[in-house]
């Protein structure tokens, strides 16, 4: 049994970055009753739940994982900004970047962060990475007007204007926001070939776990 009951049968026979049961437990493709019309038609909606809230296809989330790694492996490490304004997304991507190397955004995104040079806190960057294009505007529509792709985490209701790669799965949770990032460092690091195709990393997706439970 795991948080969402026993693994479906339509889930199965598939290799997975990580256990279904870690996947389901964390509840990383639990969305809210809310729809996104483009998830919709993408096909990254799988169903909806009796009690209205919607599920995506954790296939789609975990092959979205997998391209999301593959285009970060591709950056300059010091090039890459991983921002979110969401308080269970602090330690996530910081412990993110601790592992893949780039720069950690947490809280507030000043402006002109990536736009005026002439600013004490100016990152020259090449890739942002957000945990909630909603919040996060602010980085988003930088990252636009300077023409640097975006890879947003996506919830069914999320808005994806200026997201170049968009990552489906519970973006709101504590748990699902530390099992993504765990997975994104993991994979990135098997990409870049720093670890081998069947190496984890050296800590459990639990540290990468917001503490504060709000």
């Amino acid at each position: 049994m795991t948080g969402e009951g026993r693994v479906p049968e339509e889930l199965r026979g598939y290799e997975y970055l990580t256990s279904l049961e870690k996947y389901l437990a964390a509840g990383v493709r639990l969305g809210t009753r809310m729809s996104n019309k483009y998830l919709e038609r993408r096909g990254f909606i799988y169903s909806v739940r009796p009690d209205g809230l919607r599920v995506f296809d954790l296939k789609h989330i975990d092959d979205r994982i997998r391209v999301a790694a593959r285009m970060i492996s591709r950056y300059d490490p010091g090039k890459v900004v991983a921002h979110t304004t969401r308080p269970y997304g602090y330690r996530p991507i910081e412990m993110f970047c601790k592992y893949v190397g780039c720069i950690a955004v947490p809280g507030r995104f000043v402006p002109g962060t990536f736009t005026n040079p002439y600013l004490d806190h100016y990152i020259e960057a090449d890739l942002l990475v957000v945990a909630d294009p909603r919040v996060d505007g602010q980085a988003v529509r930088e990252a636009a007007i300077t023409g640097m792709p975006v890879i947003a985490l996506v919830d069914t209701d999320t808005p994806h204007e200026y997201v170049d790669l968009v990552i489906p799965c519970n973006n709101k949770g504590r748990k699902s926001l530390a099992l993504v990032f765990w997975l994104l460092a993991l994979q990135t690091l098997r990409e870049r070939g720093v670890l081998g195709p069947q190496e984890e990393l050296p800590v459990p997706y639990e540290e990468f776990e917001a503490r504060t439970v709000l």
